[in-house]
């Protein structure tokens, strides 16, 4: 009897659980429709320049899975991507003219509105997990089915805050880092001052909390002490979706490819986050990034240590 021939997959360093997405935007200049969106395509695009990823999603009968093709050639492993009887989550907005405002016109949800995460064998111990923006109750039940993480990372909405807080805590004291905004600091703790929300929601069990601050930059607080990174000047923002899901990716994607996680490594990782953040906005969805080579991506990170450094 002839022996079945056993396919054994490759661990992706990294495995991010979140939303994919068609979106059609609108800004002063230009109108960009079902464009790739969605949390994980983002992160993906950001982490898959550092290191091996694994996404875990959902999208319905219509999403154009040609369009992805960039991120199969990068080595994205798409086994956690279902395909539902229905249509895929779709958002579109419109944007201020400088950018600070931006406008819900209309989400529809789809086959996302019935996302029940399914983690493969093979995604099941990665060194990093990133859980991005999705409902707590589902971040949890993405908890239950990891067996092992050397690092889990957390993103939410002020959404979740108002609606699953209870639940919101409990993933909070399961996760190791933390990223909010500051609008979300202040609605989770009360605290008009950002350090001292970010120092409480460290009690709330986090290890190391980033607060990001968009334009402005961003800040890390862990058992170290506190450290703030710059954004990176670019001369015109074409569109700022999914810059926070980039800087996330930039971020997270260097800490997988580290061997080690020490205080230096997460600075490090913090100016990678904020210039790979900074091709982002560089263009529509995620064409900042689709063509960027490494070459590139290293040159900008020389310049952003110089202009940086403190002498």
């Amino acid at each position: 009897m002839p022996r079945k021939t056993v396919i054994k997959r490759i661990a992706p360093d990294l495995v991010v659980v979140g939303s994919l997405a068609l979106d059609v935007l609108h800004t002063s200049t230009a109108t960009a429709r079902k464009i790739l969106g969605g949390s994980a395509i983002h992160f993906s695009n950001a982490a898959s320049l550092f290191c091996s990823v694994g996404i875990v999603g959902t999208v319905g009968e219509d999403y154009p899975h040609e369009r992805i093709r960039f991120l199969h050639e990068r080595g994205v492993d798409f086994s956690g991507l279902e395909v539902g009887a229905g249509k895929t989550f779709l958002w579109e907005g419109r944007y201020s003219e400088d950018f600070t405002g931006r406008q819900t016109i209309r989400t529809e949800l789809g086959v996302f509105a019935e996302f029940n995460p399914k983690i493969p064998a093979h995604f099941r111990k990665p060194r990093v997990l990133f859980l991005a923006a999705i409902a707590p109750q589902l971040q949890l039940s993405v908890l239950g089915q990891v067996e092992e993480a050397r690092l889990i990372a957390l993103d939410t909405f002020k959404l979740w805050i108002d609606t699953q807080r209870d639940s919101l805590l409990e993933v909070l004291g399961k996760v190791d880092l933390f990223f909010v905004n500051d609008d979300e600091v202040r609605w989770l703790t009360g605290e008009r001052s950002l350090l001292k929300g970010a120092l409480a929601i460290r009690q709330m069990g986090p290890k190391w909390v980033v607060v990001k601050k968009g334009e402005h930059g961003s800040f890390l607080v862990s058992d170290k002490g506190l450290f703030m990174v710059a954004p990176f000047p670019v001369e015109e923002v074409i569109d700022p979706t999914g810059a926070g899901d980039a800087f996330a990716g930039g971020m997270l994607g260097y800490l997988a490819s580290q061997s080690r996680f020490y205080d230096s490594t997460f600075r490090r990782a913090l100016g990678w986050g904020s210039v790979v953040g900074s091709f982002y906005v560089e263009a529509f969805g995620p064409d900042g990034l689709r063509n960027i080579t490494k070459t590139a991506l290293s040159a900008r990170y020389r310049e952003y240590q110089k202009m940086t450094q403190v002498p």
